[in-house]
Formats: C-alpha cells, structure tokens, sequence
C-alpha cells in the first residue's frame, strides 16, 4: 500500500503519540525499526502518519517501548482502526484540511469545552448568523462557497444531537452576545436558539459580563477535546488562516487551566441563561 499524501490530524496524532513512547523509551527511529524487521524511513513513514499500522503491531510497538499504559495503547489501536471515512470527507474538495481536521476532532472527542469572546460558539450557530459571519469573510467568498460553509458547520453540531450527545462546555463573553452579526433579528433568534440549547441536557453555558471586568486570556477563541485518555487531549485555536490543533503536554495543561479559570469567572448557568434572555428581549 503506497503511503497517505495527506493524512488526517488523526492519523498524525497516531503517528506523534508513537514518537513520543518511543522518544520515551530511548530508543532511535533505526533501533525501533530493526525491533519489528522494518528500515528507519518505515517507522519516519508511521510516526508521521502515512503509514497506517495493525493492531498487533500498534501493540507490537508499545511493548517494545517499555509502555505499560494499558488504557493509553488501547486507545491508540482504536485510533488506528477507525478507518472509515467520515462525513466531513465529502468537503474534501471544497474546504481546508483544517477545517476537516476541526470536524474529525470534534467528532472524536469524548468532551468539548469551548470559550469565546467575539462570537458564538460554532456549535451553537443559527444558519443565518452564520451567513452573517461568512459575509464578512475576506477575500469575499462566492455564494456557493458561502452555502457549503453553512453546510458543514450545521453538520459539526451533530455531536450535540446524536444518540449519546458529547458532553459540551461553554463559555461566552457579554461581547459575543451584544455583536449584531447579521442585524437585530438575526442576533435576537441567535440568542433565543442559544438559550433553548443552554437547556440540553449535556449543554453547559456560562456567560462573562463586562462587569465582571478583566477576564482570563486573550480573548482568543479556545477548544478543548477531551481523548479517551488525558494524553490524547487536544487544544484547537481559531486563527485567520484556519484552526490550529496543539497536542504538546504543557500547551494542553495550560489551556485545560485557562478555561478553568474563565469558568470560575462566569456567572453559574441558570444566571447565563437569564442573562441572554435579557440581553434578546433588549434587541
């Protein structure tokens, strides 16, 4: 099988976490090759995602590196085995890498924990206040392009609607809630939509008003995806040229203690919800 051109951020992360057990265990990519009758570039080619790996030699590997994490190495088989394409893959052709990246990693995620400043959260978006926020995009998307944005986004809010809905986090500045994208009525069914949702079980919204004064980070937007093991979590920026997926041990620590600490900033739920609902009878 000739090696992925493009592997997925999930297929990367396989590839990483198995360098670093190896980097771990001391041992050079040449060593861990000749361990399971393979060259240096195979095992380049498998910590770089494009190769895919077996069960047995995931499991091969791990023994070899002196890993005693159970949980850690079944975790990293289940990885390897999902081969099935996902729905994101259908936009292939039309959106990012990054932007399938983002899908994937939500999709995967045991939990997401989300903080915003200027906007609502995506998973939480009205169709309309998403035409909003993509009619600003520069350079101007077409309306086609515009529609297939819509598409994918409403797609990503699956995970809150299937049978076992992942468990949701999030925290929201009073900025985010008072920009009119879209106008008044847009913001003001958004609000609504955002406050019916608040109300889901797995839901968790808190709101940071103005008067709570200086609130931690920069007001950059920030998720958190829980893995099936706390080594697998994963940080995701929003930045202008796409989102950023962070896996490193300390960047995820720091930003796991910054939405901890944004949360203790914010007003409980039921007070979050009440103070959108006021903020959407003002408009």
């Amino acid at each position: 099988m000739p090696p992925r051109s493009t592997p997925t951020a999930r297929q990367l992360r396989l590839g990483v976490e198995l360098r670093k057990l190896r980097e771990r265990a001391g041992l050079t990519a040449r060593a861990a090759g000749e361990l399971i009758g393979a060259n240096q570039a195979r095992i380049s080619n498998i910590e770089t995602g494009r190769f895919g790996l077996s069960e047995q030699r995931i499991r091969t590997l791990a023994q070899h590196y002196d890993c005693a994490d159970e949980a850690l190495v079944d975790a990293l088989v289940a990885m390897a085995a999902h081969r099935k394409r996902g729905w994101w893959e259908e936009y292939r052709e039309t959106l990012s890498a990054s932007q399938l990246d983002l899908a994937e990693s939500e999709h995967h995620a045991t939990a997401l924990r989300i903080s915003n400043a200027l906007h609502i959260p995506g998973l939480l978006q009205t169709p309309d206040y998403i035409r909003a926020l993509f009619d600003g995009s520069v350079p101007r998307l077409s309306p086609p392009d515009v529609e297939h944005r819509i598409s994918f986004r409403i797609k990503r809010q699956e995970v809150l609607y299937r049978e076992h809905p992942t468990p949701y986090s999030a925290v929201v500045h009073e900025a985010a809630l008072r920009m009119r994208f879209g106008g008044k009525g847009t913001t003001r069914e958004q609000l609504k939509h955002l406050t019916k949702m608040s109300e889901h079980e797995g839901i968790t919204l808190r709101v940071i008003p103005f008067t709570h004064g200086v609130f931690p980070g920069s007001g950059q937007s920030v998720g958190y995806y829980s893995g099936p093991v706390p080594q697998l979590d994963t940080v995701q920026l929003d930045q202008s040229h796409g989102a950023l997926l962070l896996d490193a041990e300390a960047q995820v620590h720091k930003y796991a203690l910054l939405l901890d600490r944004m949360e203790d900033t914010a007003l409980d739920a039921a007070a979050s919800r009440a103070f959108i609902h006021h903020i959407a009878n003002e408009l």
